[in-house]
Formats: structure tokens, sequence, C-alpha cells
């Protein structure tokens, strides 16, 4: 049965705004910190999709049971898609929110066009491999400074249109409604039924048939030889 699933995150901000729209299920959400240490992914993935596989299938890999992941990031026109994929790391490895924006500031300063949007892609996956996705997509601008006290990575800089405030101005459950995160989980969410069928159907391939002794009673090996 599929009682419980995993977020493949150590993030907890994500953590929280996956708890928060995905609250109310009959599923135990829990996190890889009710786990004992685990090897890293490495995020080496070309698109969100590779990476948002490569994370979940690690985690139900090695957990044993189902894992949802995700991989988002902010693309810029002006930038050519970037930092995309990158998004976490732009300034560098182990960079901070802090640094990531104040890069991004500066590699559109005198740029006219700021349009940019945040991409999220889920991936739930199961042990054997297989997986579904589900992709949101978030469309803003990006302004000259930062502006809000919650959310996380580029929030405060990125002005959602609609309503004229940066994702860091929005409280969780504004964020939730609109975000590119939220609208992935909430297409998950509405899909639930389905999912739950899929995933039991999927684990219960997982499991070998016990062997048919059957076949060996009474049988000549003679002319086996």
């Amino acid at each position: 049965m599929f009682t419980m699933l995993v977020i493949a995150t150590r993030n907890r901000n994500k953590l929280r705004e996956f708890q928060e729209i995905l609250k109310g299920l009959d599923i135990e959400i829990v996190s890889l910190d009710q786990f004992g240490p685990i090897p890293t992914v490495i995020e080496d993935g070309n698109t969100f999709e590779e990476n948002a596989y490569k994370k979940a299938l690690h985690t139900a890999k090695i957990l044993g049971i189902p894992a949802l992941a995700d991989d988002s990031g902010l693309v810029v026109a002006a930038l050519s898609g970037q930092p995309g994929v990158y998004s976490a790391r732009y300034a560098g490895e182990n960079a901070s929110d802090d640094e990531n924006c104040l890069k991004l500031l500066a590699d559109l300063v005198d740029v006219k066009d700021r349009s940019a949007y945040f991409q999220c892609v889920l991936s739930l996956a199961v042990p054997s491999g297989p997986a579904l996705t589900y992709a949101g997509r978030c469309d803003g601008t990006i302004i000259n400074e930062k502006r809000g006290e919650n959310g996380f990575g580029y929030d405060p800089i990125f002005l959602f249109n609609e309503l004229q405030k940066t994702f860091a101005e929005l409280s969780m459950d504004e964020k939730s409604k609109v975000s590119h995160r939220g609208k992935a989980l909430s297409e998950m969410k509405s899909e639930l039924t389905s999912i739950k069928k899929w995933v039991e159907n999927r684990l219960t391939e997982e499991r070998p048939a016990k062997p048919d002794h059957t076949i060996f009673e009474n049988k000549d090996w003679s002319n086996e030889l």
C-alpha cells in the first residue's frame, strides 16, 4: 500500500512548501531528516527534468519507498535562460541566497528586458525506476532591489506581475496558489487517486513472485545431462 511519501530534499524552505500544499492527504509525508545519512545526489543534469528524476530515483532506491523530488530555478530571458538549472549555485558552489541575488542583479545592470519565470519540475519515483512528472511555471519580472522578508532564493527580486508584489512579499498561502511549485504540486494533488493506484501497482510489480516448486516434482533429470 502507498502510505508514505518521502520528500527528497533537505531544504527546509522547500519542505515547508511541500507540506503546506500536500497537507490533508491520507499519506504520511516525511522528510530526509527522518532517516539516517544517505549519499548526496550530484545534480549534473542538463534539464530540470533530469535532475528531478535523478534525485527522486536515488532516494526511492536507497530508502525503498516512493520519493518525490523537485528541481526548480529561475529562467531569465536576457541571460539566455540563465541561471536555470544552476540557480542554487549561480554565484558559485555553496553560494548563499544573497550572493546569488546580487550576482543576478549585477548581470542585469542596464538591461531593459527584465522578464523571467520560475520553473519547477516534480518527479515521483518508485524504487524500481518508473516515475511520474509534473511541471509548473510562474512568469514575472526581475526588479532592481530586494523587497519582502518571506520566501527564499530569488523571491525578494522576483516580482509577480499580477499582484505587483515580490514572492518575498507574499504569505505562504498566497505564494502556494500562484508559484511554480504550487502549480505543479496542485496538479499532482488533483490526480492523487490515480497516482495512488499507479504507485501501488508499481510497488506490487517489484515484489518477486514466489517460486512454483511444482515444476520440479517428479521431473526426470537424466535427459538433461
